[in-house]
């Protein structure tokens, strides 16, 4: 007699992942195949990762085939996010849509870039970005949308006059505590595919997987942030009773996911546990908070018990 292979699912600890409050704001940007419009999107994404020494955590939210753009060309959503404690956050964010607007997407071959968030509140980043035109800048009504117009050598670049922003949610986590770094990686990186493919969210690292969580603060009063010895598996017996490394884990690694909303970022998380939970060698799902001081808006990786 037969019997069915039933795939083993790693323990997923009790515990939550502490999000944070921030401010963002979404753009859609089109280009006329998706060698260009990648490489428009790498460009403005790029060195967003960490808000720690990033101006900006960014990333793409979805993808869209030509019939959901206004122009009906291939489009992607990207959002970009800044903490709510920020300094100065609204102005902060004004400028890093300025900066990677103008330098990356305007730089694209046929790039163009739209608006997403249309109610509420909102910066002019369009017209100060058509400043770049000096002086043959001008505005004209396109796929149905008021646009800034700049000449520029390849043509003309288009972008929309406003760019609204609103409040998001920062710092959804996943830890996976995996027998070796192949296993970790296979497991994180189905979760961060998964979470991805979640409406309204961004994942923002490598291939949306992170080697090297933080904590808060350092030996070094320069440093704002510094490794987390406590979950270094190498430092498992330097640290003795203080590593939080279980036995038989050598690897761990996270995802981190941002949003438009809590519920928005929740999906995702929970998402992200179905796709990893059954990879072979992985030893526990767990997630990283600080007891409240960062963040108030916790997602439990077990909401049942909750």
């Amino acid at each position: 007699m037969k019997t069915q292979d039933h795939a083993v699912e790693c323990e997923i600890e009790d515990t939550y992942a502490e999000a944070f409050k921030g401010i963002y704001a979404e753009v859609l940007i089109t280009a006329r195949d998706r060698v260009w419009l990648d490489r428009a999107v790498a460009a403005c994404t790029g060195h967003a990762s960490s808000t720690i020494m990033c101006d900006c955590e960014a990333g793409v939210d979805r993808y869209l085939d030509e019939s959901l753009t206004p122009d009906n060309r291939i489009g992607a959503v990207v959002q970009f996010h800044v903490p709510k404690f920020k300094r100065n956050r609204e102005r902060h964010l004004e400028k890093v849509l300025i900066a990677r607007l103008s330098q990356n997407v305007l730089t694209c071959p046929t790039a163009r870039v739209f608006n997403m968030l249309e109610d509420g509140d909102y910066f002019t980043v369009g017209k100060k970005i058509a400043f770049f035109g000096d002086g043959y800048q001008f505005k004209a009504n396109r796929f149905g949308r008021e646009l800034w117009v700049i000449p520029i050598m390849g043509g003309e670049f288009e972008l929309s006059r406003r760019f609204g922003f609103r409040e998001g949610v920062m710092g959804g986590n996943l830890w996976f505590m995996g027998e070796t770094v192949d296993i970790a990686i296979t497991a994180a990186s189905a979760a961060a595919v998964a979470a991805d493919a979640t409406p309204g969210v961004v994942t923002t690292f490598p291939g949306g997987v992170a080697s090297s969580a933080s904590k808060a603060g350092s030996k070094y009063k320069f440093l704002i942030a510094s490794t987390f010895e406590k979950f270094c598996p190498t430092l498992r017996e330097q640290l003795g009773d203080q590593s939080g490394v279980p036995p038989g884990v050598n690897s761990i690694m996270e995802i981190i996911v941002n949003g438009a909303s809590l519920e928005d970022v929740a999906k995702a998380t929970y998402a992200a546990i179905t796709a990893a939970k059954s990879t072979p060698g992985l030893k526990l799902i767990t997630a990283g908070n600080y007891n409240g001081r960062l963040g108030q808006s916790f997602i439990y990786l077990r909401p049942e018990l909750h």
